[in-house]
């Protein structure tokens, strides 16, 4: 073809063609990566997957068949916008099959004033997993006092499939109106499901927990154990934030030790091995520091347990405005994911 033939010829039947190559040309430079920043936990399999067709990842947890593997981690209550944020985050659940674990839901012991802001179930419906929550120092008070019927009614209120009950030792201490612990959490939990058959998950609010914490929640009849490791929201940190100066500077180291939901994963897949049989608790939601589907992506295949994982900041800063923000942000997550599946492998162990 002489250089006359190409001129009147079309060189491209993309109309785009001509501004994508000049796109092509001025972030050249500005997308380059570096060695030394490439994410290091997979294995990048081009040729061994089409493009997704179909983002559904059907799951089934808690007794549930969810569409994705994706929890939307209890977050916040009894605020001004906590209806606004509740009612959104319940929407995404139904519109995108997730499970959800309201904020604490300790205002409705007593009271119906705010209700409205967790009444959610009608939202999501009655497929989809749905807990209250309630603080251990709230639970632990309730059964000294013999006050227990006031948890079952809050559930029923609500409609909710059970209770998680979060452990914060660290953040009760560190809180200026904090609650004290009279007696270890593990034992509150123990009584508690001693006089209930409705399903429990028992979670941290942000450190994680250790090896000893986990071993013995997970030879408990829980439904789930939720890590809330250490890397997202630290409310033991964020209570701190809330006091003097001088406790600031004394307890700032405390607030950062904790661990990692990667670390836990290891701790818990250890235990697995250990218990056998002995292991009662086979469900895990993995949150704390789960930024985006990549880190979610990369931690259920690492856990040898039947799991899901949660996130919370990331719902949060798109479910106090308009829903369709929303929407969109857990549409490209699930997307995401969906791409991650089809052409990234997990390394498990170094070829």
């Amino acid at each position: 073809m002489n250089l006359k033939e190409q001129d009147i010829l079309p060189q491209d039947e993309d109309p785009n063609a001509t501004s994508r190559k000049r796109d092509h040309i001025e972030l050249a430079f500005r997308s380059q990566v570096e060695t030394d920043s490439l994410d290091a936990r997979f294995y990048y399999e081009p040729l061994l997957a089409a493009h997704p067709n179909e983002t559904t990842q059907p799951t089934v947890f808690l007794g549930k068949d969810m569409h994705h593997p994706i929890w939307v981690s209890s977050m916040t209550g009894g605020t001004e916008l906590a209806r606004t944020i509740n009612h959104n985050l319940a929407r995404a659940c139904k519109d995108f099959g997730m499970g959800m674990g309201l904020g604490s839901c300790r205002g409705l012991l007593n009271s119906d004033e705010y209700l409205k802001d967790f009444d959610i179930r009608p939202i999501m419906g009655d497929d989809l997993p749905l807990y209250a929550n309630l603080g251990i120092a709230q639970l632990e008070q309730l059964l000294l006092n013999d006050q227990t019927e006031k948890v079952f009614r809050m559930m029923d209120k609500l409609r909710a499939d059970g209770l998680i009950i979060h452990v914060n030792p660290l953040q009760e201490w560190l809180q200026p109106e904090g609650d004290r612990f009279t007696q270890p959490p593990l034992q509150t939990i123990e009584k508690y499901l001693s006089i209930t058959d409705r399903p429990v998950i028992v979670k941290e609010v942000g450190q994680g927990m250790g090896y000893a914490s986990l071993k013995a929640l997970f030879q408990l009849p829980l439904a789930a154990v939720d890590f809330a490791a250490s890397g997202g929201t630290n409310f033991a940190m964020l209570e701190l934030l809330r006091s003097n100066p001088e406790k600031q500077k004394t307890y700032e180291a405390l607030a950062k030790v904790g661990h990692s939901a990667e670390e836990m994963v290891g701790i818990a897949n250890k235990i697995k091995e250990e218990l056998g049989e002995k292991m009662r608790c086979k469900e895990v939601i993995i949150s704390g520091g789960v930024k985006n589907f990549l880190d979610g992506y990369y931690l259920i295949n690492k856990l040898n347990l039947s799991c899901v994982y949660g996130q919370a900041s990331g719902f949060l800063k798109y479910a106090r405005g308009d829903y369709q923000d929303l929407y969109n942000y857990v549409q490209s997550q699930i997307d995401g994911l969906a791409l991650a599946k089809a052409f990234l492998k997990v390394k498990m162990s170094e070829i």
